[in-house]
């Protein structure tokens, strides 16, 4: 296992901070965050491709940093690895945007409020992810073993979604929910972007607030799983960290733009666990077997490409072989 240590400087990961706060400033009190509104299919196709050309534009200034300090094979590496990273973690937070689509699902929440609690979601995702990096790179730096303890992990994770990826959870059986429900007064409907209301002198929360813990809480169950992922790439915290974020701050936009289209990726759920089992895979195996970076990076993508290419291509075929006995019966004057 590699040392950890990093490149970056104080002063970048300042800058970094001061970067992530600002976009956030500018969603929330510029661009309409703060006004419920339905976010449309071309503005969040915006907004992931703004997301994918500041990480794009991210890594490229960084190879160019180290280029000019460091020399350029640690700028290529240290780019490849923040690239790989982040595929990772964006691919593996796909999964959880599906999560997020099963819960405003469940709860019905008015498609003009669900950007206002992904807002807040991505704050507190944000402070969740910061904690659980550094307690990550801490442990990894007392106790390397535990990296091994992380591939096991890994694929224990993935085995278990391998065997229920066609299972959707039972968000009325979760319990948190179960939790909430038997111990505060929750109204029956929404009041607008409010987390609490007051009826006849009395406080109750909304759904919305039960909606937030509930996105919050399914996020720290995935983190579980993605900062061990990237550690298999890279134990550099500011890569981690940079690479994680960026994941984070494209989320809200990829949910408006595929969570829709759940049905139609049916596959990618098993592509996802193949991921993390090659992942935890690649970390067992490294006193015996250096697996290069690009090779990750090679291998993550192959897997996501045939996972999504089976759920356009397969789902096709089992509808047509489905419509031809029926075709038939038809002819034949049978009863369908």
């Amino acid at each position: 296992m590699d040392q950890v240590e990093t490149f970056a400087t104080l002063p970048m990961w300042a800058g970094f901070v001061g970067f992530v706060l600002v976009v956030l400033a500018l969603d929330l009190y510029v661009l309409g965050g703060r006004h419920a509104h339905r976010v449309s299919s071309r503005e969040a196709l915006c907004w992931v491709l703004a997301w994918v050309a500041l990480a794009t534009l991210f890594g490229a200034l960084l190879w160019w940093f180290l280029d000019a300090t460091l020399g350029r094979a640690t700028a290529n590496r240290k780019a490849l690895e923040f690239f790989t990273g982040y595929l990772i973690e964006l691919s593996l937070s796909v999964d959880n945007m599906f999560v997020f689509s099963l819960i405003f699902g469940y709860f019905a929440v008015p498609l003009d409020l669900q950007r206002r609690v992904l807002l807040y979601g991505v704050l507190g995702a944000i402070v969740m992810r910061v904690s659980m990096i550094l307690a990550g790179v801490w442990l990894l730096s007392q106790f390397a073993w535990l990296f091994y303890v992380f591939g096991a992990l890994l694929v224990v994770t993935g085995a278990r979604m391998l065997a229920k990826a066609d299972h959707q959870p039972d968000i009325a059986r979760n319990p948190l929910v179960r939790l909430l429900r038997s111990s505060m007064r929750i109204t029956k409907d929404y009041h607008g972007e409010a987390f609490f209301v007051s009826i006849g002198g009395l406080r109750y929360a909304t759904p919305m607030f039960v909606v937030l813990l509930m996105i919050e809480a399914s996020d720290a169950v995935f983190a579980v799983d993605s900062i061990p992922a990237i550690f298999a790439v890279t134990t550099d915290p500011f890569l981690v960290f940079t690479s994680n974020i960026f994941a984070i701050m494209g989320l809200r936009a990829m949910y408006f733009l595929l969570a829709d289209m759940r049905e139609r990726f049916r596959y990618l759920k098993h592509g996802l666990a193949a991921v993390l089992i090659v992942i935890g895979g690649k970390m067992l195996a490294a006193p015996w077997l250096h697996v290069p970076v690009h090779w990750s990076l090679g291998a993550v993508g192959l897997i996501l490409l045939a996972s999504v290419g089976a759920s356009l291509i397969l789902p096709g075929r089992i509808a047509a072989n489905a419509a031809r006995p029926k075709a038939k019966a038809s002819k034949t004057g049978d009863p369908p």
